[in-house]
């Protein structure tokens, strides 16, 4: 049996899930990538809560390459996360490789002020 790419990326992403957990002090900063879109949310795992979200969709005065708008994504997440008190978190890359969209998304973070 062949396994897709998603499927592949689903397995990747519990085995990370099982060592990145975020907290009330250091929150996970989680990533999901579309073929058209990227979206981010800042998530309490004990509490179960999603602290702050930002996504392309929501953003469609951003123009420029998907990369280009992942990057100020980054930096929309960062700000929201400021606004709600959170400076440090934990990147939860979700399954796919810290590469082109998931690094520019990171890379706006931390140019908007989150650790990690």
């Amino acid at each position: 049996m062949q396994r897709t790419k998603n499927a592949s990326r689903k397995r990747i992403h519990l085995r990370v899930r099982k060592k990145v957990n975020g907290t009330a002090e250091r929150p996970r900063l989680n990533v999901f990538r579309s073929n058209k879109a990227i979206y981010c949310q800042i998530i309490d795992d004990l509490k179960g809560h999603t602290i702050a979200a930002a996504s392309s969709l929501e953003n469609q005065e951003l123009t420029g390459t998907k990369t280009e708008i992942a990057k100020e994504i980054g930096k929309i997440i960062a700000e929201k996360a400021k606004s709600s008190g959170i400076e440090n978190v934990v990147f939860d890359r979700g399954g796919y490789l810290y590469h082109g969209r998931v690094k520019a998304l990171a890379e706006g973070a931390r140019e908007g002020g989150l650790k990690f």
